[in-house]
């Protein structure tokens, strides 16, 4: 809770498996030959951070490279001036059956549970190939598919084509890259809906339906076009 700034540093280096991403921000942990690192940079960059009321996250993928977010709490200097109350964002029925395809195994678990709480019929899978059998099975009852970017078989990108030529089912991507890292690393064409990572169950829910009720809004249009 609160209001923070973010600072994202990414590259495009070799990346970091799992377990590397697990212990990185750990006093003494380095993948450098011994006398070339201490291991405490990180761990420094952590303690300064949590120090200042702060966060720090990373997401990295494995010969695509890395990115760090740093969320600092932003310093009242100034009495603040509230904005006016920006309108409640449309909400429409949950209906139908939405997909996450998503291989963190924890991510996808909160993704489900979010979506399901809301009252959608999920249905999950940890990678491309899986999910282009539940979008065969589920059939005309899927209104929407929620997707990683980087997945190990196919990324999002791919999967969203071939899913349009069984659904016309809305897409909304999710990455621990920014936007725009994803977009000039040629994994997200721009403009397309997209979720970063690490985001509150409420952000998703109210991602998918904002995306559902723009797609109920073009439907409508282009059915009233048809009538006159």
């Amino acid at each position: 809770p609160g209001r923070y700034v973010l600072m994202a540093l990414s590259d495009n280096g070799r990346g970091m498996t799992r377990e590397v991403q697990d212990q990185v921000f750990e006093p003494f942990f380095t993948t450098k030959e011994v006398g070339e690192g201490t291991g405490l940079g990180l761990s420094s960059v952590y303690g300064i951070v949590k120090q200042s009321g702060g966060y720090v996250w990373v997401y990295s993928e494995v010969g695509r490279g890395t990115v760090f977010k740093i969320y600092l709490p932003l310093a009242q200097v100034a009495p603040e001036v509230h904005p006016p109350a920006r309108p409640e964002p449309p909400r429409i029925r949950a209906y139908g059956t939405v997909l996450v395809v998503e291989d963190e195994p924890a991510v996808r678990t909160m993704v489900v549970r979010a979506l399901r709480e809301a009252g959608f019929t999920v249905r999950d899978a940890a990678d491309a190939t899986t999910a282009l059998e539940q979008v065969r099975d589920i059939g005309a009852e899927l209104v929407c598919v929620v997707s990683d970017v980087v997945m190990p078989d196919l990324d999002g990108r791919a999967l969203a084509e071939q899913i349009r030529s069984y659904t016309p089912a809305p897409v909304l991507f999710m990455s621990g890259y920014t936007e725009q890292d994803a977009t000039l690393r040629g994994l997200l064409d721009e403009g397309l809906p997209f979720l970063q990572k690490p985001f509150p169950p409420s952000k998703l829910v109210e991602a998918v339906q904002e995306l559902l009720a723009e797609t109920r809004r073009e439907a409508d249009s282009v059915k009233v076009g048809q009538e006159d």
